[in-house]
């Protein structure tokens, strides 16, 4: 009986230590709840996409991990800017590896310790040890990263800065140099260093839409018909439509979640529009069809894509499915994740125009959500936006 009790635990052990390996994420993915509350990836596990480097050292991509182990020391940018976020990334680093991550750095140039925030990643730092903020705040207590896997929390908003450390909080200070800018990526030069599950969550986004009826939007022309259905979706029959909001934005972060009620539907979402214009703007595109099996080409753009600009990379979302889309503008850069999986990279180099169908435009404008024809049937809920702060007009000296 005794053996047949410790059997019993024995089995229910294995089972349930299986379905936590079966629940947990695979390396640089994300779980449908990190979807849901707006996560999006940074790094996909296979390509550089969104990322550019600056400097000398030679980045690659294998197995899931992104290292730098030659050519000179330098830094590896995401494309996009980003202002107040919780970022998450995991961190392996050799004995002679001096790295770091880091935090609202400028979109060109030289990245350093003094035009953005270092958080450092080396154990044997005599000053700023793994954990610290460079030139602003030493880690409390002591951390090793050497020769493992280490998980790194990076808190980012307005002028509060946190930092954790394997759950350990080695940094949590308030300082008010640098109100946004890119991510980035350090290899010094020496050693190994490698990074995965690269992943960030928007904050402080505020939602335009309240689920009960259309206050804040407008409805330019058309056909379309836009009513606020009983669970509270914002939805769209018919078309062609343009329902505008009353407020403007310009550089932001715009996430909401999106559902087409039917096969291969077309619709989007227009940024930067001109208020009382119809269809004007940016068009983040909407259609959920690719050619044959293959889902990196899509048809019209498919959602995501900027459409008449550059067309998504692969179609993520289905028919019927709800999504979440996520795009982040600023300047004359454009950037779309679709359920976290970044979609499109876009650079406006035309000549300015206050129309963004004709040129680049860069004053702020209306966001609005399209009826196409008359077949369209679309709902939309958990809208919501956040207006990046402005650039600074001067960084601290990058070679101070």
């Amino acid at each position: 009986m005794r053996d047949f009790i410790r059997f019993t635990f024995t089995v229910v052990g294995l089972l349930f230590a299986a379905g936590i390996a079966a629940a947990a994420a695979p390396p640089n993915t994300l779980t449908p709840q990190e979807i849901s509350a707006g996560w999006v990836l940074l790094f996909d596990g296979e390509t550089h996409f969104g990322w550019q480097p600056r400097g000398e050292a030679q980045w690659q991509v294998r197995d899931g991990v992104i290292s730098a182990s030659a050519g000179g020391a330098g830094m590896l940018s995401t494309t996009t800017e980003f202002a107040d976020f919780l970022l998450k990334a995991e961190v392996w680093v050799d004995e002679q590896a001096n790295s770091g991550i880091f935090l609202r750095c400028p979109t060109s140039g030289d990245i350093t310790a003094h035009n953005a925030y270092e958080v450092n990643v080396y154990d044997a730092h005599p000053m700023w040890p793994t954990g610290s903020i460079n030139n602003v705040a030493k880690a409390k207590g002591k951390v090793k990263s050497v020769g493992k896997w280490t998980a790194f929390e990076m808190r980012a908003e307005g002028d509060r800065l946190q930092v954790m450390v394997d759950g350990i909080t080695t940094v949590d200070v308030r300082d008010a140099q640098h109100q946004r800018g890119t991510i980035a990526l350090q290899y010094n030069g020496k050693g190994t260093v490698r990074f995965r599950n690269i992943k960030l969550q928007p904050l402080g986004l505020e939602s335009i839409f309240n689920g009960k009826d259309l206050t804040g939007w407008k409805v330019v022309g058309g056909r379309s018909v836009y009513s606020v259905t009983p669970e509270g979706f914002l939805n769209v029959k018919n078309g062609p439509g343009d329902l505008q909001t009353e407020r403007t934005w310009g550089d932001f972060v715009l996430q909401l979640d999106v559902i087409a009620n039917g096969t291969h539907l077309n619709s989007g979402v227009f940024f930067r529009g001109e208020a009382g214009r119809f269809w004007s703007g940016y068009e983040s595109q909407i259609r959920n069809q690719w050619q044959g099996e293959d889902r990196t080409k899509p048809v019209d753009f498919g959602t995501g894509g900027i459409y008449g600009r550059q067309p998504a990379r692969k179609v993520v979302a289905n028919d019927r499915e709800w999504f979440t889309k996520t795009i982040v503008a600023h300047g004359n850069h454009f950037a779309v994740w679709v359920n976290g999986y970044q979609v499109s990279d876009f650079t406006d180099t035309r000549p300015p125009s206050d129309n963004a169908r004709q040129g680049f435009r860069a004053k702020p404008g209306v966001l609005s959500l399209q009826g196409h024809d008359p077949t369209t049937d679309l709902s939309f809920r958990n809208i919501r936006v956040k207006e990046m702060p402005g650039l600074q007009t001067k960084r601290n000296n990058p070679g101070g």
